[in-house]
This record gives C-alpha cells, structure tokens and sequence, in this order.
C-alpha cells in the first residue's frame, strides 16, 4: 500500500464525519426552501404519505452523494498538492 494512501485514512475518516454534518445541514436547508415542514418525514412517520417519504430520501440521497463527492475529492486534491501524489 503506498504510503500516501496509508497517510490519507485519517485525513479521510474526518472528512467523511465533516461531509455528513456539512450534507445534513443542506439537507435540512434544503427541505425548508421546498416549502415543508422543518422536519423531512422518516419512513415509518404515519401521518406522511409514501411521495412525501420517498421524495425526502431522494434529496437527501442527492445531497449527500454531491457533498460527500465533493469534500472527498477536495481533500485529495490538497493532498497531492502537499503530497505530491494523488492518495488513491
């Protein structure tokens, strides 16, 4: 394993727990501005219709897969400007 990798698992872990709050908190933004409750429904809320459940796992899916794209690809990028190499 290159020893770029091995350095960049920490850095990687705390980008993970950084892009989870950073997507929650758009995700929470986000659901407000579709003009819905404060809170998104889970999928056992019974008051919730089944659209209303899966539309807000789909955003929230979406988000969270753009951030956590993001921040992953961020923190490389610094890497191997650091580095020199590129963590992968």
């Amino acid at each position: 394993m290159k020893a770029s990798k091995i350095a960049y698992k920490p850095v990687g872990l705390l980008l993970g727990a950084t892009s989870g709050m950073i997507a929650a908190a758009a995700f929470k933004q986000a659901w407000k501005m579709l003009g819905h409750d404060d809170d998104a429904p889970d999928a056992t809320d019974q008051d919730r219709t089944w659209g209303e459940v899966l539309i807000a796992a789909a955003v929230q899916g979406a988000i969270f897969a753009v951030v956590k794209a993001s921040v992953d690809r961020a923190g490389a990028t610094t890497v191997q400007r650091v580095t020199g190499t590129w963590p992968g």
